[in-house]
């Protein structure tokens, strides 16, 4: 991964780490304590240390430390780094398992230019839709939707709000840093949380492996053989979001929404702790 990130040359690079992760600290929390309860154990029974989430399971460090690394990164490019903790405009977030095309950072100034006119209510600009699997509609049109997880960014107003439920946030039972923006801190914004994209995707979602593949120890481990084939047309080569198109919008779409209650992994006081605790931080920066 180093040498990847050291043969970066199109751009200035700064390589940020974890100092709360499960692989720093194997054998304590974040890690596993040696008297950490495992999946349904009763601590009254067992003598064990922990919390359960709502269905009785406790805490996984290779589940939980999904939020925690995003809440961490989030608090640490807004708030902590000297390079953008002045930045008032937006900052597009990537993964390593997304496929940016080559017209993604010139639709991604157009749409922020674009937003206060066309979208007013909308809080970001997305270079992919929400649906992962989808490609775009290809329409004459920008479409506004929820948020989507692959090539979001919102300016630091956005970010203000977001921080301001950070209780909500590391309180509620869900190992997923995205399910719980839908589930439970965009819907307490009161307005429906729009974002604007363009009508063909400019980002691709490419893991095959993730958490929720090769995790059962019954199944096959889920190998990645890094190779991806995708052809590229000419028209995703250059800017192809019109200033004159006008905007439909998503307002009933499927998905996460306020109501759900989680799919847990989320119940230990020592992660909700924690995860306050990257909140605060950088407070004495601010």
């Amino acid at each position: 991964m180093n040498k990847i990130v050291d043969s970066i040359k199109f751009c200035r690079v700064k390589q940020i780490f974890a100092p709360y992760s499960p692989h720093l600290y194997p054998d304590s929390f974040p890690g596993v304590s040696e008297n950490d309860c495992r999946d349904k154990e009763e601590p009254s029974v067992k003598g064990c240390h922990g919390t359960p989430d709502q269905y009785g399971n406790h805490r996984a460090p290779n589940i939980v430390s999904l939020k925690h690394h995003w809440w961490w990164m989030m608090n640490t490019v807004w708030d902590g780094l000297e390079e953008t903790r002045h930045h008032f405009g937006h900052i597009l977030f990537i993964e390593e398992d997304h496929f940016i095309y080559p017209n993604a950072y010139h639709n991604l100034k157009v749409l922020i230019e674009l937003k206060p006119q066309k979208c007013p209510q909308c809080y970001a600009v997305n270079l992919a839709p929400s649906d992962v699997k989808s490609r775009g509609e290809g329409w004459d049109s920008l479409i506004a939707e929820r948020m989507g997880n692959v090539g979001y960014s919102f300016n630091r107003t956005v970010w203000r709000k977001i921080h301001s439920k950070a209780k909500d946030f590391c309180s509620f039972d869900e190992y997923n840093w995205d399910i719980t923006m839908w589930s439970t801190v965009f819907p307490s914004f009161g307005d429906p949380v729009y974002s604007l994209r363009g009508s063909r995707t400019s980002a691709l979602h490419f893991g095959r492996c993730g958490l929720h593949q090769g995790q059962d120890k019954k199944s096959e481990p889920c190998i990645d053989e890094g190779e991806f084939h995708l052809e590229v047309d000419n028209i995703d080569k250059v800017s192809n979001i019109k200033k004159e198109w006008g905007v439909h919008v998503f307002k009933h779409q499927s998905g996460y929404k306020e109501g759900f209650r989680g799919w847990g992994g989320w119940g230990d006081t020592r992660d909700r702790q924690l995860c306050l605790d990257f909140s605060h931080m950088y407070a004495s920066q601010a």
